[in-house]
């Protein structure tokens, strides 16, 4: 239900957007899921904040092009020019950094999963502090839920990027260890 009235939202927000002047203006519908400050509070919706503008750019043509299929976003970004796409990348990687979590947390699943980030170097590719580069996505900070359903989709091999290398690194990693490794991503201080 809380999904639907979401991507109804986000929906709704279309004729707003099209009609707006201003990239603050027109990215009121991304903020409405996606977080005011950077930090998505929307189940399975990512945080965007601090998010590379090259990746950011890349995932935007994705869904404009729909090569990467989740409807509510293939709609938003369907009518959205080479320049707008561009405008809101740069927007996205200014945005506010998601914030390390300050609660307390568990110290046996983080020692897990950081064993698990430097067995697969995930650090190699996302940067020694998960801020990721270039066209590799930020990933410190993330929302835990949507890093667990992202990994696991690269591993059932669901969701397919640019290149198959998260694919690739994802088959050593045991579906038990998936909620582990994203726990400790999105916990990483």
């Amino acid at each position: 239900m809380h999904k639907t009235i979401t991507a109804a939202l986000a929906l709704a927000s279309i004729a707003c957007a099209a009609s707006a002047e201003t990239t603050q203006e027109r990215t009121v519908p991304c903020l409405a899921c996606h977080g005011e400050r950077g930090t998505s509070e929307t189940e399975n919706t990512p945080s965007l904040g601090g998010q590379q503008a090259p990746y950011a750019l890349i995932q935007l043509f994705m869904f404009r092009e729909k090569l990467r299929v989740f409807e509510p976003m293939n709609e938003m970004a369907k009518s959205l020019t080479d320049d707008d796409l561009r405008t809101f990348s740069d927007f996205i990687a200014a945005s506010p950094k998601p914030a390390a979590p300050t609660d307390a947390t568990d110290a046996a699943r983080m020692a897990r999963g950081e064993a698990l980030a430097a067995q697969n170097r995930c650090n190699t590719c996302h940067n020694t502090d998960y801020s990721g580069k270039e066209n590799v996505p930020r990933i410190a900070n993330q929302r835990e839920d949507y890093l667990a359903k992202t990994l696991a989709e690269y591993k059932d091999n669901t969701r397919h990027g640019y290149d198959a290398t998260m694919a690739d690194v994802m088959q050593t990693v045991g579906k038990d260890q998936i909620g582990d490794l994203g726990y400790y991503l999105a916990h990483v201080r």
